[in-house]
């Protein structure tokens, strides 16, 4: 193996990244909701919404086993459909991760201030968010076999406190907790809400294909670690809810700490810190994979030149200086001043775009570029990606009208965006024409 080799992500490092993107803070405090619900059933809830992510993943390691480009769903979007279709997708793609990564940031400091109130208060929480982005950029900046080993640490001290969870509370379960497993009152309106609300908790797999170029044999290897993924993350989520149903049973459906108060069934006074710690480094992993995944999202479109080419510079560490730097400026000032409660929505609306499009890009490049032979390709031919159109179409419709408006906005900024930049470039392209016309 080449020296290049060693410092890019592994197929375990690909698969660690993955589930360090996907399990967030919300495993910690979903079980409570999705029990007062749906009760008990809850946990074939957990099942179903395995399968349609599934579904969406899936799509996603047939995409990404064609490119070996960073963007993942804007790669997809601007070879099916063009490049208005691309930069819509990219931009609004590179949005959700700067958005996400300051609600992350703040979702830290808020967790830390359970056991250190302080930690919300200035000049701390401060401190806290510029010690959080500075040092993750900085960290970024140092080259991918720095984050491959920092991202690696955090998704295994991540899994620890979960997988004793599971392990010592399945022998405090109680069978009648079960009873009555499906609740007479229960209707479409309240498995729609159960749904939407564990569908988010399953996101966060396209990380693992944005940053392809800095994984090993990324058209092979991803899409075996998606895979890997979500049925490791299916099978952990399906655990916890059973624990946290068995142990705790009707009282579930009103904790607002559900996994903690499990826990101190079997661990005592320690299954609060055991939570506390494993929810901490939890949101500190998310902001790990979405400090490294982020700034790389506008690294192709750069290359495409429908963002500035100094955006897809690279530095002698082989790592896109320029995105990583402006992601950080952009995310900071929104994690301190907090104002980005209605910028969530843009997130929202904008990771449909990206599946929607990703799904749709899979039947049209088996049509468009037969030559795009790829290493995996889904059975059963346009059953599954069909099939995941209609679950996000599906998904899409549980959004409020405020996130719509609000996505929908945004993506009209992206038109503006979009043709303020080919203008740009081709001015650029005639200015250089010109000048080489004289030196000619």
């Amino acid at each position: 193996m080449s020296d290049n080799n060693k410092k890019k992500f592994g197929f375990w490092s690909i698969v660690l990244l993955g589930i360090n993107s996907v399990i967030g803070s919300g495993i910690f405090l979903l079980p409570g909701k999705a029990m007062d619900l749906v009760g008990p059933g809850s946990i074939f809830v957990y099942v179903f919404m395995a399968f349609v992510t599934m579904a969406i993943a899936l799509c996603y390691a047939e995409c990404s086993s064609k490119f070996n480009r960073y963007g993942s769903s804007y790669v997809y979007a601007r070879e099916a459909f063009g490049e208005f279709v691309g930069f819509q997708v990219g931009i609004m793609g590179w949005a959700t991760g700067i958005i996400g990564w300051a609600v992350m940031a703040v979702g830290f400091v808020t967790a830390l201030s359970a056991v250190w109130p302080a930690a919300m208060q200035e000049p701390y929480r401060t401190i806290l968010i510029v010690g959080i982005q500075g040092g993750l950029g900085i960290l970024n900046l140092f080259g991918v076999k720095v984050m491959k080993y920092t991202s690696n640490l955090v998704t295994v001290g991540k899994l620890v406190p979960l997988v004793l969870f599971i392990l010592c509370g399945i022998f405090f379960i109680k069978g009648s907790n079960f009873e009555p497993l499906f609740l007479p009152d229960v209707g479409t309106e309240s498995i729609g809400a159960a749904s939407l609300v564990i569908f988010y908790a399953f996101t966060g797999f396209a990380a693992m294909a944005s940053a392809a170029p800095d994984m090993e044999n990324p058209q092979k290897n991803i899409p075996r670690a998606i895979l890997v993924v979500m049925g490791s993350v299916s099978v952990v989520y399906f655990l916890v809810q059973t624990v946290c149903v068995g142990v705790m049973g009707p009282a579930l459906a009103k904790s607002s700490a559900p996994v903690a108060q499990a826990a101190g069934v079997f661990f005592g006074s320690y299954g609060m810190w055991l939570v506390t710690i494993g929810s901490l480094v939890s949101i500190g992993g998310i902001n790990v994979s979405t400090s490294f995944v982020a700034p790389r999202a506008g690294v192709s479109m750069a290359e495409d030149g429908l963002l500035p080419r100094k955006l897809g510079e690279m530095s002698r560490f082989g790592t896109p200086y320029m995105s990583i730097i402006i992601t950080v400026m952009l995310t900071m000032p929104l994690a301190l001043t907090g104002s980005f409660i209605q910028l969530v929505a843009i997130s929202m609306i904008s990771r449909f775009a990206q599946y929607m499009s990703t799904c749709l890009a899979v039947l049209v490049l088996r049509k468009k570029r037969p030559d795009l032979t790829g290493t995996f390709r889904i059975p059963f031919g346009p059953v599954v990606p069909f099939a995941a159109v209609c679950i996000t179409l599906w998904m899409a419709t549980k959004t409020t009208a405020t996130q719509l408006i609000w996505g929908l906005g945004a993506l009209g900024i992206g038109v503006v965006v979009f043709a303020a930049m080919k203008y740009f470039v081709k001015k650029e392209s005639d200015v250089k024409e010109v000048l080489e016309n004289q030196l000619d």
